[in-house]
């Protein structure tokens, strides 16, 4: 810009660097007529400053206004915010954090954006070149659609800017879960191809300020681009995959944001092996979630089927150079697994309005669990039932689960009442021990899992009838004592959590 004949004004430290590159520049107190003061809190907050940015140029009052007390109009404002989000995320002490609160660079911009008419608002770096583009196409000047244009991205900047520190006052710094005003953003949007269906537009926004990592920050090695329903897919088996973080290979195949197939094994071959025979019919044209590094051995066994995306943490040069030759397969690194157990809030949108919860990260312990039949669990039963749990918390309400040996045996999800679940679930673990030439279905003597209560006997009955010897359940119907009568005398063994898992 210097070097196209722009009179450069600046403050403090960028002044000096500046200089120190050589450019001639005029620190903002040469044209306020006052000192920076108070460690830089005062600086551009000043009428020579916001009058210049403000004033409408061919309004006579405003004209009369600026001659009379010496006001320059200014066309042009670059503005960095101060670096609250890497402040925050680095750690720093709240006083550090409330100094990096930028108040007079949001307000130049907001005055710059409101004035676009004659006045020219950069706040992204990525706009340097479109700007010095401008500059030379205009002989020195703007168009007015690139103005406008940045007046609508400085407006998105700062009120994302403040949003964070709203979000950190919240949260962080006051610890209130529901806020008296709910500030969210997202940013860097990209569109996509369509929504659930090809008549809705949709688009991927990730979130402004400190955040972890998930599926939007994967990073994508081949494929085609990802749908909407890609991404969701994808979340769920991510969500689900990182209940296993710490644990042994685990393999999770959905469908339709359900699992249709999860396992843990020695070898993540063998997990995904036994993924697969839960359900191999849904698993056509699925999403594979793995827990740790993608070897060879199971990317060859994934490839033989169609398989949409495969997500993991990294995935090996062999697989990668197996999954090349299926280039519509999508293929996600996502880095390290989510905390399945972070905080956070759950957004859902309803007519006129939000509903918000926090995240369903409750979790239970083997001292949490209450034995409520006459038959105590084995220690096989007991980690059965643990993994049934796991699984059943995030499959749709209302939510059946049958699992045994660390991988499920049977899957019902979605229905409207908890005996269809089981019996569907049932009805696919038998159709599974015919595909594969199994003597029974892997139900028999299983472990099963509801996400809520069984409100009749009438769902456990089921799951006894497919052969299932153990039951986890939150309990607290007011037919409880029916169930447990029920249990005692099919000979289960059943414990109550005391939480319940819906997922709608």
């Amino acid at each position: 810009m210097a070097a196209r004949g722009v009179e450069l004004v600046s403050t403090g430290g960028t002044a000096k660097a500046l200089r120190d590159a050589g450019l001639d520049v005029k620190d903002i107190s040469e044209l306020t007529g006052f000192p920076e003061m108070m460690d830089g809190r005062v600086k551009t907050l000043h009428p020579k400053v916001h009058g210049g940015l403000l004033a409408v140029r061919d309004d006579e009052a405003h004209a009369a206004a600026m001659a009379e007390h010496d006001i320059g109009a200014i066309d042009l404002v670059v503005v960095n915010l101060y670096p609250f989000e890497a402040t925050v995320m680095r750690g720093a002490e709240r006083p550090e954090i409330i100094e990096n609160i930028d108040i007079g660079g949001p307000s130049m911009v907001r005055s710059s954006a409101k004035n676009h008419a004659y006045v020219t608002i950069v706040t992204d770096p990525a706009d340097y070149e479109t700007l010095l583009g401008e500059l030379d196409s205009q002989e020195g000047a703007t168009s007015l659609d690139f103005r406008k244009k940045m007046a609508a991205k400085a407006f998105a900047a700062t009120a994302a800017y403040d949003t964070m520190i709203s979000q950190w006052f919240a949260f962080a710094d006051q610890q209130e879960l529901f806020p008296g005003m709910l500030a969210v953003n997202g940013q860097e949007p990209t569109v996509l191809r369509y929504g659930e269906n090809p008549h809705q537009k949709a688009a991927l926004y990730t979130p402004v300020g400190p955040h972890g990592s998930g599926i939007a920050q994967a990073k994508q090695l081949q494929g085609k681009e990802l749908s909407y329903n890609n991404y969701n897919d994808a979340d769920a088996a991510l969500e689900l995959c990182a209940e296993f973080k710490d644990g042994d290979p685990a393999d999770v195949i959905v469908k339709h944001a359900n699992p249709c197939g999860v396992a843990q094994a020695s070898s993540l071959l063998d997990a995904w092996e036994a993924a697969l025979q839960c359900d191999s019919v849904s698993a056509f044209g699925g999403i594979v979630a793995v827990n740790q590094e993608l070897d060879g051995a199971t990317a060859e066994a994934i490839a033989a089927i169609f398989t949409e995306v495969v997500v993991a943490p990294s995935i090996s040069a062999e697989a990668r150079e197996i999954f090349a030759k299926k280039k519509n397969l999508r293929l996600l690194e996502c880095g390290e697994l989510p905390d399945p157990r972070r905080g956070g809030l759950a957004v859902k949108p309803i007519t006129g309005g939000l509903l918000v919860q926090s995240r369903d990260n409750g979790a239970i312990s083997e001292s949490d669990l209450k034995i409520v039949t006459e038959r105590e669990p084995t220690p096989q039963e007991l980690k059965d039932c643990f993994f049934a749990w796991t699984v059943a918390r995030h499959v749709k309400s209302n939510a059946i689960v049958y699992a045994k040996d660390g991988a499920t045996a049977g899957i019902g999800a979605g229905q409207m009442n908890r005996r269809d679940s089981s019996r569907i679930a049932a009805m696919k673990a038998a159709e599974a021990a015919e595909t594969f030439e199994w003597a029974q279905p892997k139900t028999v003597g299983s472990a099963v899992a509801s996400d809520a209560f069984f409100p009749f006997a009438d769902g456990l009955l089921a799951a006894a009838e497919a052969g299932a010897t153990a039951i986890i359940q939150p309990g607290g119907s007011i037919r409880d004592d029916e169930v447990i009568e029920a249990a005692n005398k099919a000979g289960l063994t059943m414990v109550f959590t005391g939480m319940r898992h819906f997922r709608h």
